[in-house]
């Protein structure tokens, strides 16, 4: 089956840009052509070029941008920017030439200038980065600016929002060329706020540049991504970009995690600091933790508090909520008006995150985006607290990924569940059969008389791990949460966990 992916989104107008106006605010050098020309967008990919861009031709992993600019005129490239490689590239060019050094380090400036993403004009930022809680704290944000009366634009792992319009996504955080044309549909839409995932690689490989947030929050940092990093300094260090004065105004940061003091002493602008339980600028409190929700206070620094819930099980998630509040806060929200409209609850839907997926009798079964061992903790603790009988958890594990973190995710699996059925997510290219191997080895090392059950594929390992369980039991489900898709050797199958979840209780004899 062909793999449908989702289109990459512009304003549906653009004032068009003259070439004049970038060689004056970049310094550009015009090879050839003329000045009057005008772009009305920007690209650096031929699979997105429409009539009228400026094509950046730039140096790849494999092959140097500049090899396609004959495609890219085909397609209708008003202009070519490039380095002095792709200079030497580029025969019989009928579009102006620009030359620039170095155009990835400007790719995010160039676009936010074609597009007309000026300060004076840009909606209310806020940026959260961290190894786990991004995407939950995204979608908390942009509901209480919803309840708060802000038309909100989101961009996320799992969606985009922009005024209520919903958009699967491509990437966590999209190359900054789509993210720019994101940001100019929004505030096409008269979006007021907007609530972005930064993760660490849309850092390092300047996928934000030409951005800058009122408000960037960190959550926490455990171990992930180190086949991308050398270690958790680098890795710590990546996340810390976000909070520069290039990129943002003022800052929070979570001290929930064991890395959250460390990551306070990289920041370089404002900020305050949320923890749960224990010393912070602002204190998050559970009050309650029952199925349907998560209670939380917030106390202030004057010793106000805010109270609240989510219709979403954990003590991580109401770090998350706290996380939220305070940059809600920072940005210039009053406590008051914030207090009135959450009061009746957080009326958020997290796609994918710790989500029930099954009915009113029954095992519960939760489906859930995490993939590292200290998401499966926070997880795992979370269902325990509201279950009564077993937890049986099934999950697998990335191919062609840090395979540094698999036997933590087994370890961490078996000694917090009652059951665990280990099967297969993406193996991209590599074997799954090997990568269970890892998994059960190490759940096994981990606690040697734990009932492990190894079942591949997926749509049998829910089959089994159901037919394990009874009423008062839960099932989380780890790993492929709100995804519809996974990846066999480089193809994106379709499949969902949420319906392979409900098929396998209703063909139980659940309701």
């Amino acid at each position: 089956m062909k793999e449908q992916i989702p289109p990459i989104l512009r304003p549906e107008l653009v004032e068009p840009v003259a070439l004049a106006d970038l060689v004056r605010e970049f310094s550009l050098k015009m090879v050839s052509g003329d000045t009057k020309v005008r772009v009305t967008g920007i690209s650096m990919n031929t699979n997105d070029l429409r009539k009228g861009d400026l094509f950046v031709a730039m140096p790849g992993l494999k092959t140097h941008g500049a090899n396609f600019v004959p495609k890219a005129l085909d397609q209708g490239a008003a202009a070519i920017i490039t380095d002095r490689a792709g200079l030497e590239l580029l025969k019989d060019v009928s579009v102006p030439i620009l030359l620039l050094d170095q155009p990835r380090l400007h790719l995010g400036d160039l676009a936010a200038f074609v597009y007309g993403n000026r300060p004076k004009v840009m909606p209310l930022m806020f940026g959260t980065t961290g190894t786990n809680g991004k995407t939950s704290t995204s979608y908390i944000l942009e509901a209480i600016l919803r309840q708060l009366g802000q038309v909100t634009g989101l961009t996320s792992t799992a969606e985009r929002h922009i005024a209520g319009e919903v958009i699967v996504s491509r990437l966590t955080t999209p190359e900054s060329t789509e993210m720019q044309a994101l940001i100019a549909r929004m505030r096409e839409a008269q979006v007021t706020s907007v609530a972005i995932e930064v993760s660490a690689q849309a850092l390092t490989q300047h996928r934000i540049d030409g951005m800058h947030f009122d408000v960037v929050g960190f959550t926490n940092l455990s171990h992930d991504h180190l086949d991308d990093y050398a270690d958790m300094g680098e890795y710590l260090a990546a996340k810390a970009q976000l909070f520069q004065p290039k990129l943002a105004e003022r800052g929070v940061i979570c001290l929930d995690s064991a890395y959250g003091e460390q990551f306070a002493t990289l920041a370089n602008i404002p900020f305050v600091t949320v923890a749960t339980g224990k010393p912070a600028d602002f204190v998050v409190t559970v009050t309650e933790e029952i199925p349907a929700r998560t209670g939380f206070s917030v106390r202030l620094p004057d010793g106000t508090k805010i109270e609240s819930w989510l219709p979403i099980i954990g003590a991580h998630m109401a770090s998350n909520a706290g996380l939220a509040i305070t940059m809600l806060i920072e940005a210039g929200f009053t406590a008051e008006r914030i207090r009135e409209a959450i009061a009746g609850g957080i009326h958020a839907y997290l796609p994918g995150r710790t989500e029930r997926v099954s009915g009113e009798s029954g095992p519960d079964v939760y489906v859930d985006f995490g993939h590292s061992p200290d998401a499966f903790l926070n997880t795992l603790r979370a269902v325990r607290k509201v279950t009564t009988g077993k937890v049986i958890m099934l999950f697998g594990a990335d191919g062609d990924r840090d395979a540094s973190k698999r036997p933590a995710m087994a370890s961490v699996s078996a000694e917090n569940c009652d059951i665990l059925v280990i099967t297969d997510h993406h193996p991209r290219f590599e074997d799954p059969a090997s990568i269970r191997k890892v998994l059960v080895d190490s759940a096994r090392a981990a606690r040697p008389d734990l009932e492990i059950y190894e079942v591949s594929p997926p749509e049998d390992a829910i089959v089994k791990a159901v037919s394990l369980a009874v009423e008062g039991d839960a099932i989380l489900w780890a790993g492929p949460g709100h995804q519809d898709y996974r990846d066999i050797r480089g193809v994106r199958t379709p499949y969902s966990a949420r319906a392979l979840a409900r098929e396998a209780l209703k063909n139980a004899g659940w309701a």
